[in-house]
This record gives C-alpha cells, structure tokens and sequence, in this order.
C-alpha cells in the first residue's frame, strides 16, 4: 500500500524524480527530504505494526490458536481482532515509534562510517566491507534499544495496560538487576547481526549489478527500492529461527516471576530451539515467515530508498556549496 502510494505521487506530481532526483530536491530543498523521511518512517512502522503484532502472537504462544501451525495470516489477523479488539493490532506501536528514530540514526551512519573505513584498510578484499561494517553497526544499535524491543514484545504478545507492564518491568529489575531489560540480546544478535551482514553484502552486490545492467553510474530510486527489497527477504527467511527463540524469550519476562522461578530458569538459545523443535518439529522454529517477510521487504526497500535518496541529495550540495565558496 505504502509503495503504490508513494509511486502514484511521483509518477503523477514528480515524473523525473526516478531518472533525475537531484534536479527534483534542488527545486524543493532539504526541507521537503527530511519531511517526506519522517512521514515515511512514521507511516511505514505504523503500517507495519498489525503485520508485528501478528507475527508476535504467532512465535510467543503457537497454542495460542488452537495449536495451530498453519494458521493462515487472514485467519490470525481475524482471530486476533475477535479476541482483543482492532486496536490491539498496534498495541506496540508507541515503543516502536520511540526505537525508530534511535535505531535507524545510530544503525545507518555507523554502518557508512565504518564501510568507509574498512574498504580503506581491507585493500583487495574492500568488497567484503559491507558485510562486516553492517554487522558492527547492528550490534551498537540492537544494544542501545534492546529495552525498549523487550517492552515492545510484551505488548504485542499479552494484552497489558501500561501500569500492569510497568509493574512487571519494575519487579523484573527490583529482582534480577538492571540486566533483565536485555532479556533476548543474545538472541536478537544471533538474529541480527547476521542479518545485516546478509542484507548489506546482497544489496550493495544487488545494486552494482543493476547499475551495470543498465548502464547507469548512479542508482535510481527504483534500483535501491529493488535491491532492498530482496535483499532484505533473503535475510529474513535466514534469520529468522533466532527471531522465534529471541520473541519466546522475551516473553518470559513476567511469566517467570508468576510461577516463583528466577531468570535462571529461562533456557539457553540451543536449549528453545530444541525444545521447539521437539514439541513442533522444524517448522516450529519458521512460525510467522509470512508476516516476517511480509513486513522486512518493503520496510527494508522503503528505508533504503529514502536513506539513498537523502544522500545523494546532501552530497550533491556539499559539492554546490563549496564550489560556491571557493569561486
């Protein structure tokens, strides 16, 4: 919906935006860019939240629906709608707003700081330096948020008011220390991390290729949106094991506490995976693929395109301002 949208109004309002976007930004300035990056980001995870709040529900409790493995995503959104009401498809949404900015600033300019650096000292295995600078980037930016990603899961997983997740959050610190917050790093690293290795390494490959196909030096809007959006599939389906371990995890906090066990309780990685696989078999550790996909492709091409756009208008600018200053 949200790339159908966005392509009707470019194609209607802005037709050479996909062939010429720095001509487009130099008619409306910097202040349209980084309007339009923030309407997209708020509009892209509100958009997102019911397919999350889905997904959630599916990982955290697979009995939940009557032990149902292949519960079609329909049938989940209605079932979940019947239960909690429509407005529990966005019960995560207020700390997803709040990760967003946070995340995304800190994750996209260490990502381009250390690319940068790496491809300097990496010499003839320069083009490798994508998949360990995004690998990097996301462990600083997945430690920085992971609380917030936790009370994000609680939310989407139980049906709490922010008083009764508060006071499970406040028992779960006054008992377990300050590090009970980061219930799930581990997991969502193990997730993560080779994730953005995945995903910047295919894109950067994806969007090369493309540019050589058609004899372009600069990738268009279309490029980028393209190489995201495939790019980020691919990792999503691969990583997407440790998503089901780093959600149950999660979910625990709270539980634990209601039946008197200490986080020691709480299983290892390999020990949840296991036990999924015994209790449902393979296909356990693949619980809410569609939704997943469903949600990391466009957020992934969305993000990027708007990520590349903006670059290339600011370096474009840069440039114009010091040939300015110099003449």
């Amino acid at each position: 919906m949200l790339w159908h949208d966005l392509k009707r109004a470019v194609q209607t309002r802005h037709p050479k935006i996909l062939l010429n976007g720095n001509s487009f930004v130099k008619r409306n300035g910097p202040k349209f860019l980084l309007t339009s990056a923030g309407v997209r980001t708020l509009g892209l995870r509100t958009e997102c939240e019911p397919i999350l709040h889905v997904e959630s529900h599916k990982i955290s409790c697979i009995n939940y629906f009557s032990g149902s493995l292949t519960l079609s995503l329909q049938d989940a959104f209605i079932k979940i709608v019947r239960r909690e009401g429509i407005k529990s498809l966005w019960s995560g949404l207020p700390p997803t707003l709040i990760m967003a900015v946070p995340a995304t600033v800190i994750y996209f300019t260490c990502y381009d700081q250390l690319r940068a650096a790496l491809r300097v000292r990496m010499g003839s295995h320069a083009e490798e330096a994508p998949l360990l600078a995004g690998a990097l980037a996301r462990v600083g930016s997945v430690t920085v948020i992971s609380p917030l990603e936790l009370i994000r899961t609680k939310m989407q997983s139980q049906r709490s008011s922010y008083r009764e997740l508060s006071e499970v959050i406040h028992s779960a610190v006054r008992n377990e220390g300050w590090r009970s917050l980061w219930r799930g790093w581990g997991p969502t690293l193990l997730r993560d991390v080779p994730f953005s290795a995945m995903y910047w390494y295919n894109y950067e490959k994806g969007k090369a290729w493309l540019c050589k196909h058609n004899h372009i030096r600069e990738p268009t809007f279309a490029i980028t949106f393209i190489s995201g959006a495939v790019s980020g599939s691919i990792a999503s389906i691969v990583t997407l094991p440790f998503d089901v371990v780093k959600t149950r995890r999660q979910v625990e906090i709270g539980e634990l506490q209601a039946m008197n066990l200490s986080s020691k309780a709480s299983s290892s990685t390999l020990s949840v995976m296991t036990k999924i696989v015994a209790e449902n078999g393979v296909g356990g550790l693949f619980v809410g693929f569609l939704p997943r996909v469903i949600k990391v492709a466009p957020a992934c091409a969305i993000m990027i395109s708007c990520y590349e756009f903006g670059k290339a208008f600011f370096r474009k600018h840069n440039q114009e301002r010091l040939l300015t200053s110099t003449t």
